[in-house]
């Protein structure tokens, strides 16, 4: 089989070696194909943790976050449930819930923090969010009243900060209540701690809370209206689509928001950030790529006396070429793939296992997601760049006059 093979790869391989008898490759050859291997491994896994914070950011706010939401331009939406049968007659549609929301302060004791406050009907939530699936303590059946109090759910951190527990009351404030001889009188009500959830986003867990839909109502003084309708698609990718069927069959005052646009800063900045981290660090194969260049640029000179035998024995100017293409070929494939088995490994080391600040990031762990796109992009153009590399040296040594090496053997 080897000997079919052109001269060009057994010469290529054996300028790879050490000049030492059984000491394998050259340490130049050696320092080139770590140049890569440290570049590819850096690129993967960065761009990985892009991809993981990503998906990981993404899964927790659809978590909490309905796909949808209908609204209206005249504020409250008082014929929800007329609403809610037409837009469940979409085929795109999985279900619908009603909610009212509004900015409300919660204090224990004397420890207090403004919050968002959401009112739900727990039995329609549970089909329209994942928020279930994040309570640590208690149920979101809890909601209902006990005692005359009702019920409410709060995140882990606001938890924390309030220094409660499930089954302790807070005092939830609006600025807005009665008018009195004073002015306007902030409207206090006692609630009690149904469930804890805990959503892994601090963002959440330290500013938003669920009560029940009529409680809401009532302690905003909406009467039998709400803010909106929450809704769950078949397919997150084709709610900008949905949103706009729906938009167009309900008709004025009433409009849609999907989760793209609820987030599209979020989402964009993650998405640059992605994309300039890529070109960044692919600077650092290009860097590898001069080692490349380095070594086969000494190859030639030391090789100047071989390649003139070997032109004097008839050997091409392409061939000569091949020779040292095929060298530097071999030097960033065995880098990239190197690259790529450590980058791999690295990422499912450090998944979920390095500790963020969430008061800094939006999470609390690292999330690391390997897309296979990610592996073939930074694969393709780390083989690109070694093979850009070796066109220099190679035209090097084609040109080398055979004449001048030889004249003083």
């Amino acid at each position: 089989m080897q000997k079919h093979l052109p001269y060009q790869f057994f010469i290529a391989f054996r300028y790879l070696k050490s000049k030492k008898k059984n000491k394998g490759i050259s340490l130049n050859t050696a320092i080139s194909v770590g140049g890569v291997a440290v570049g590819v491994m850096a690129l993967l896994v960065v761009l990985s943790v892009m991809s993981g914070f990503h998906e990981d950011l993404q899964r927790k706010i659809l978590g909490v976050n309905p796909h949808i939401v209908v609204l209206s331009y005249r504020g409250g939406v008082t014929d929800y449930k007329d609403i809610m049968e037409k837009v469940n007659e979409e085929k795109d549609i999985v279900s619908s819930s009603p909610f009212v929301l509004g900015q409300v302060m919660v204090s224990s004791g004397k420890r207090a923090h403004g919050v968002y406050l959401r009112g739900i009907d727990p039995a329609l939530e549970i089909k329209t969010t994942e928020i279930s699936r994040y309570i640590k303590d208690g149920k979101l059946d809890d909601l209902k009243p006990e005692k005359g109090i009702s019920g409410i759910v709060i995140g882990k951190e606001l938890a924390s900060s309030l220094g409660v527990f499930r089954g302790d009351q807070i005092n939830v404030i609006s600025p807005v209540g009665e008018i009195g001889p004073l002015g306007m009188l902030p409207k206090v009500r006692q609630f009690r701690v149904a469930a804890i959830f805990e959503v892994g986003m601090f963002e959440y867990d330290s500013n938003l809370v669920f009560t029940g839909l009529s409680p809401a109502q009532e302690f905003f003084g909406m009467g039998d209206s709400v803010t909106g309708i929450q809704l769950k698609v078949k397919d997150i990718y084709k709610a900008k689509e949905t949103r706009e069927h729906i938009q167009k069959k309900l008709d004025f005052p009433y409009y849609g928001r999907d989760w793209m646009q609820m987030n599209s800063n979020l989402f964009s900045a993650l998405k640059l950030e992605k994309l300039a981290m890529f070109v960044i660090l692919i600077l650092i194969v290009l860097v590898a790529s001069f080692n490349i260049v380095g070594t086969l640029i000494m190859n030639v000179i030391e090789k100047s006396r071989e390649i003139a035998i070997l032109k004097a024995m008839g050997a091409t100017n392409r061939g000569i070429m091949l020779i040292f293409m095929l060298q530097g070929l071999f030097i960033g494939l065995t880098g990239t793939t190197i690259g790529i088995a450590g980058g791999y490994l690295l990422g499912h080391l450090f998944n979920n296992v390095i500790k963020l600040p969430p008061q800094v990031y939006y999470l609390s762990h690292l999330p690391i997601k390997m897309e296979l796109i990610d592996f073939i992009a930074v694969s393709t153009s780390a083989i690109l760049i070694s093979f850009l590399a070796t066109i220099y040296p190679a035209w090097q040594a084609a040109k080398l006059n055979p004449v001048e090496p030889l004249r003083y053997e």
